[in-house]
């Protein structure tokens, strides 16, 4: 099957704890009268963690944020073209169940918190059992209440070669400005309420259309800068340590030299066992992004998974 007649599409395993257990939500589809995760296709233009958001808060009224991702589903629709589902987990807090906007309507009928153990019986379709059977792994691990630190690349910037400034200064090129706004909905599917940035401008200037669509205000550290990495006056334990204990989901924006030493610090912070990884998240574009989980109640315990997304423009 050729690959551009897939259908992409992206949702999440809803979960909160209920008196004392884990339940997730699963949809009472009006037409089709099935059980299923909430899911949907992308829409043109969209990230599919973006359309993982967009299709909870279409179909469920909950506006939640990206967790662990937990797998992705291909089967074949019935017009034989094939269907590829991106999976996350995503917790949904008190304050978003206390402003749900859920009707009944003419897609879904009704939204049911189950217990894992019985959700195995109610999902319709094998495709989502498995999905569950991976959020339940995590479930088992107790490591389902996470955070992400995104480790993010400044856009691309204008050559060395046609700037004589100070390199701290060189800015952004045209292509750079376009992917610093297509990164914006994207990075918001995980809610950050930190952007670290460092000095330079083309870091800064990448982050500052997400600060400004968030009103997260950026943190300018210098300990991550590319100036201070190459002088040896870098302190990327210290920022990074900062932001594991904090438990709190957030940017960080460096350089392609820097990066290597922040994922490696952000292993060595968690216990992790260094290695190929490491090197794979920090080989970012320039626009390009890793989002590396961390269990928000033991930090001890690792990281939890890594996720790399390409630049989009």
């Amino acid at each position: 099957m050729k690959a551009e007649t897939a259908v992409y599409a992206a949702g999440a395993v809803c979960w909160r704890i209920i008196d004392g257990r884990m339940h997730v939500l699963l949809i009472h589809r009006t037409v089709h009268g099935d059980v299923t995760i909430p899911k949907g296709k992308v829409d043109p233009g969209e990230s599919l963690p973006q359309t993982a958001v967009r299709e909870i808060a279409e179909e469920t009224g909950l506006e939640i944020a990206l967790g662990v991702p937990i797998g992705i589903s291909r089967y074949d629709m019935p017009n034989g073209r094939e269907k590829v589902v991106h999976y996350w987990a995503g917790e949904v807090s008190d304050h978003a169940l206390q402003h749900s906007t859920f009707k009944p309507n003419g897609e879904v009928a009704a939204l049911e918190w189950v217990t894992v153990k019985r959700a195995r019986t109610y999902l319709s379709y094998q495709p989502d059992v498995e999905i569950l059977e991976n959020f339940a792994a995590l479930v088992d691990q107790g490591v389902t209440s996470t955070f992400p630190l995104i480790l993010l690349r400044h856009g691309k910037a204008v050559s060395r070669g046609s700037w004589d400034g100070a390199d701290a200064a060189r800015p952004l090129s045209g292509h750079g400005v376009k992917e610093a706004a297509a990164l914006v909905e994207t990075l918001r599917a995980w809610q950050p309420t930190r952007i670290v940035s460092s000095p330079a401008i083309r870091c800064v200037t990448t982050v500052r259309p997400l600060s400004a669509a968030t009103a997260v205000k950026v943190k300018l550290d210098d300990r991550i800068s590319q100036d201070a990495w190459t002088t040896g006056d870098a302190d990327v334990r210290r920022v990074i340590g900062k932001r594991v204990r904090s438990g709190r989901a957030a940017v960080v924006c460096s350089h392609g030299p820097v990066l290597p030493e922040i994922v490696r610090e952000v292993a060595l912070a968690t216990s992790t066992p260094l290695g190929s990884y490491v090197t794979d998240a920090a080989e970012l574009e320039p626009g390009g992004f890793s989002v590396a989980h961390l269990s928000a109640t033991n930090s001890g315990s690792g990281i939890i998974a890594i996720e790399t997304h390409a630049p989009r423009v």
